[in-house]
């Protein structure tokens, strides 16, 4: 997600101005770094969840201090524990059934508090938008986990490559499309269903980044200005 920093999500967040971020799925901290150097110059706080982060999670409290919180927990388990924010960037675990109920628990905590939050979603395109992957397969409930398996991808291809391929250390779901299957179409489903008025926008380079964002935000009015002159 930290290749739409520059040109769309740092643009975004100075129209928003939130005060409490959350990010799931931090990794190596490129974008979470981000998001902390804005927290600290704009008395915000930011809270990542991720249960394995591959940075040094207590130099970051040192420097950054109560600007940052880590929730070493998967997303599901995490959320809950929040009682509110008005942004939420979600990179995590790309399949269906995490995306949809992480969706589902930002819908519950804005119906606690009156606000939707600005939802940013990665990987809304190829590979995962309509294919489903796991980083932990055993997390996901039986009914709704894909066939998958340890094998990697190559655009243009729906078959798993037997050797090698994009993202081959991960699981990924044998088929591509249909129900249930793949981060854009948990979105899609969590629309259809949600009684917030909600506006969706979509960047369609580097893996897709999907925006939600509440109808009646006063954003809305420029965030097609910042879209279109992005060069995404």
């Amino acid at each position: 997600m930290h290749r739409f920093w520059e040109k769309a999500i740092k643009p975004i967040m100075i129209a928003v101005q939130p005060t409490n971020i959350v990010e799931i799925g931090s990794l190596t901290g490129l974008n979470t770094f981000k998001l902390l150097d804005y927290c600290q110059h704009a008395e915000a706080r930011c809270t990542v969840i991720d249960p394995a982060p591959q940075f040094d999670v207590e130099l970051l409290k040192d420097y950054y201090g109560e600007a940052f919180q880590m929730l070493r927990e998967f997303s599901l388990q995490a959320l809950p524990k929040l009682e509110s924010y008005d942004m939420i960037l979600i990179d995590g675990d790309h399949n269906w059934y995490t995306v949809y109920h992480e969706l589902k628990q930002v819908e519950h905590m804005a119906k606690s508090s009156g606000a939707f939050p600005v939802v940013l979603l990665h990987d809304t395109e190829w590979p995962y938008g309509r294919r489903d992957m796991y980083y932990f397969p055993d997390s996901i409930p039986p009914d709704y986990r894909q066939p998958n398996a340890k094998q990697g991808l190559v655009p243009g291809n729906p078959q798993l490559l037997p050797i090698g391929g994009f993202n081959h250390v991960v699981s990924n779901a044998v088929l591509e499309h249909g129900e249930r299957n793949g981060v854009l179409t948990a979105i899609e489903d969590f629309l259809r269903e949600t009684e917030f008025d909600v506006t969706w926008y979509q960047l369609h380079s580097s893996n897709g980044l999907g925006i939600i964002m509440p109808a009646e935000s006063p954003v809305v009015r420029v965030l097609p200005y910042i879209l279109s002159t992005s060069g995404l």
